[in-house]
């Protein structure tokens, strides 16, 4: 069995994937109508909330919400990363680095003992 510290980050990360497709996957079908994109990526989505709340009702038992919800950004941001360059086709470039760093940098905060 997957420990509770572990198993949340990893339906985080599937959840992540579907939801990153319901979001952004349609921007290489630009010639289907809006609607049926809307409904694709509803159905799309629902697979990502029976993930994502498994994930963080396991993870509550040994990390806070704050705790969840910075790791939910940093896996967004590194799904998010690999998608654009593999399925768009997109550039990453230092400027998202460093943008993405700094939000790592503040979920690392987050994750930290209070500061005195």
């Amino acid at each position: 069995m997957v420990s509770a510290n572990i198993l949340p980050v990893l339906l985080l990360i599937a959840s992540n994937v579907f939801m990153t497709f319901a979001w952004y996957g349609h921007l290489k079908f630009t010639d289907r109508p809006l609607w049926i994109v809307i409904l694709v990526s509803w159905f799309i989505a629902f697979f990502e909330y029976c993930l994502a709340v498994p994930a963080n009702r396991i993870g509550s038992t040994v990390y806070s919400g704050a705790e969840l919800k910075a790791m939910q950004e940093v896996i967004t941001l590194i799904v998010f990363a690999v998608f654009a360059i593999t399925y768009l086709g997109e550039r990453f470039t230092i400027n998202h680095v460093i943008g993405f760093s700094f939000i790592a940098l503040g979920a690392f905060f987050v994750f930290k003992a209070p500061i005195s």
